[in-house]
């Protein structure tokens, strides 16, 4: 039987439509109703990132000898900040979405309809990191290397509510794993079904490079013991350089300077600073820090019963009379 054939009757048996071969579907639906509650797709990977980046967090900072707990305290901080910058890098880098003849302002308040940028995000996240962080006495720098593999998750888990959203595309291609794109409504979150085209999955190139940095971190991290914020920098590194190739593919609009994408000028930049970053720190030969916290959170033991003055061993006396001096 020829291969031709075999495939078609393959194809026959399995009830398999040659439009699924050729390319990968999209959603027709982004928002589902409980009552009068809209549960939209792109909050829902929003939050599962949020979960799944939590749980990385409190598994690596346990094993730099840190309290789980601490997690969560640095991570309340960070995640209101995150949204808040995320949202703010994007309607300020996008203003004609929301002002101007026929927008309405307050949609730039509608954050569960999409929008969020990552540089804001991550910029003002980590000032509510050191927030948190200096609250509870952290150093960040190792906070930030036990945290940022969860957050790179979170990023790829989070692209999709993109695909949710029919949005974050390339150009148009006849690839086999071309995107079908419908004309979805972000007001009502449906789609008629229609296919307005097939077009480069973006969102699912940045969805596997994330992912694929994450799982480097951590096999990096676990050999070369890393320290003093390079695994943070590593991150930086590696993430803006897939979203540099990345952001040439896609087509979706954005403002231009010099006839490149804004998002590709910043990947150059941001990388840059990671670059000088990780080699003004140690690189790969700096050492992990002994504790996650500062000196003055550092357990020190405490004599249960102290002798009366004049009273204990002479070296004792002698080591408090030391401390005291130190004291002054």
């Amino acid at each position: 039987m020829s291969y031709p054939v075999t495939v078609a009757v393959v194809k026959s048996v399995a009830g398999i439509d040659d439009r699924l071969l050729a390319s990968i579907p999209s959603p027709t639906r982004s928002v589902w109703h409980l009552g009068p509650l809209p549960v939209r797709a792109y909050a829902l990977c929003i939050i599962v990132g949020i979960v799944v980046a939590l749980w990385v967090a409190t598994r690596r900072w346990r094993e730099r000898g840190g309290d789980p707990d601490h997690v969560w305290d640095v991570a309340g901080w960070a995640i209101v900040f995150g949204i808040v910058g995320g949202r703010l890098y994007h309607v300020l880098t996008d203003p004609e979405l929301y002002f101007g003849s026929g927008r309405h302002p307050l949609d730039a308040l509608k954050i569960w309809d999409g929008g969020l940028g990552i540089w804001g995000a991550i910029a003002l996240g980590g000032v509510g990191a050191w927030i948190g962080c200096r609250r509870r006495g952290i150093r960040l720098a190792v906070f930030a290397d036990a945290c940022i593999p969860g957050v790179v998750f979170a990023q790829a888990i989070g692209r999709l509510g993109n695909w949710f959203n029919n949005e974050l595309y390339g150009a148009p291609t006849d690839l086999p794993w071309g995107l079908e794109i419908h004309n979805l409504s972000i007001e009502t979150g449906r789609s008629n079904g229609a296919v307005i085209g097939t077009f480069q999955p973006t969102f699912l190139y940045e969805l596997l490079w994330d992912a694929a940095v994450g799982v480097a971190l951590i096999l990096l991290d676990r050999r070369l013991r890393l320290g003093r914020g390079n695994v943070l920098a590593l991150y930086v590194m590696g993430y803006t350089l897939g979203r540099f190739w990345i952001e040439l593919l896609r087509r979706d609009d954005a403002n231009h300077i010099l006839g490149l994408r804004l998002n590709v000028w910043t990947s150059i930049v941001v990388f840059l600073l990671g670059l000088a970053y990780f080699l003004r720190h140690g690189g790969f030969r700096a050492e992990r820090e002994a504790s996650p916290y500062q000196d003055s959170h550092v357990a020190v033991p405490v004599a249960a019963d102290p002798a009366p003055a004049g009273q204990g061993a002479p070296e004792a006396d002698e080591e408090v009379a030391a401390e005291r001096g130190h004291d002054d």
